[in-house]
């Protein structure tokens, strides 16, 4: 399971010899490569014949690549972390989470929240953003009248400005925004002339209680895989599938649907 941003991974290892025994290596090595290229070198430590350990206090966000190397025998182990954003998106909370599923010990926090993170993201891919954050988008235009962001609902445009070298900036004061829409005017009618980059905060600083309800269903819906392999029951009842969702396959019960339609995006034409 991924790791929180700041936690400490503890990394393990063992050194076997050609013929599989464990055994105490001359040397052991470890590096971690960090997602933006540099490197950690955490000194491991035998925790008993053959079996390594060492801590890593993550520090980026992002997929992270473990190394190990030993001597005497040759022996080396490659693996990955993966480390959360600070502030990963979430529909529903931790708490909501396990009270929906009457649940009430910590066994399952890790796997219960990457179900929140990926219900999340599906649920946006079909409604757009929901959880409030900061995006940068890169515009690509001549000359227009108007622009349209890509991500909606915009909250407000924090900054926006010419990608040239020397380029101007469009003050935010400036700028007729359709929150909805995405759309971009400039109040004094002139053109905006590009290519730009857009600086906006997204989402709904109000969730709607149709999301929750439908990352609520989709949650149970999912959870049941956990009980071992299961056709999905295709049909017109509440719970069934009768529908395969871009992105999502047969994960969003019709329930769902039906309290995400009033808010799904229209469908990308050409």
């Amino acid at each position: 399971m991924p790791y929180d941003l700041g936690a400490t991974a503890r990394l393990t290892a063992e050194c076997r010899d050609p013929g599989g025994i464990l055994t105490t290596a001359g040397s052991a090595t470890l590096t971690v490569t960090l997602p933006d290229g540099t490197i950690a070198s955490p000194a491991p430590v035998e925790s008993s014949a053959g079996r390594y350990q060492a801590d890593f206090v993550t520090t980026v966000p992002g997929r992270h690549v473990v190394r190990w190397v030993f001597t005497a025998p040759a022996a080396a182990h490659t693996d990955s972390l993966d480390v959360r954003e600070a502030a990963p998106p979430g529909i529903l909370s931790l708490a909501d989470a396990k009270g929906y599923l009457r649940k009430s010990d910590p066994e399952d926090d890790d796997e219960l929240r990457t179900w929140i993170e990926s219900i999340t993201a599906g649920i946006e891919g079909l409604c757009g953003p929901v959880v409030v954050r900061t995006v940068i988008e890169r515009i690509a235009v001549g000359r227009a009248v108007t622009i349209a962001l890509r991500d909606t609902p915009v909250i407000e445009v924090l900054a926006l400005e010419q990608l040239l070298a020397g380029g101007i900036s469009y003050a935010p004061a400036d700028l007729d925004l359709d929150p909805d829409t995405g759309i971009l005017r400039r109040l004094d009618g002139g053109l905006f002339t590009g290519p730009l980059k857009a600086t906006t905060r997204v989402g709904r600083l109000v969730v709607p209680a149709a999301f929750t309800a439908a990352a609520r269903i989709i949650l149970r819906h999912l959870w049941q895989t956990r009980q071992g392999p299961q056709r999905p029951s295709l049909g017109t009842g509440d719970f069934d599938v009768n529908e395969p969702v871009q992105g999502f396959g047969y994960a969003v019960p019709n329930r769902a649907l039906q309290l995400l339609e009033p808010y799904r995006l229209p469908p990308v034409v050409g």
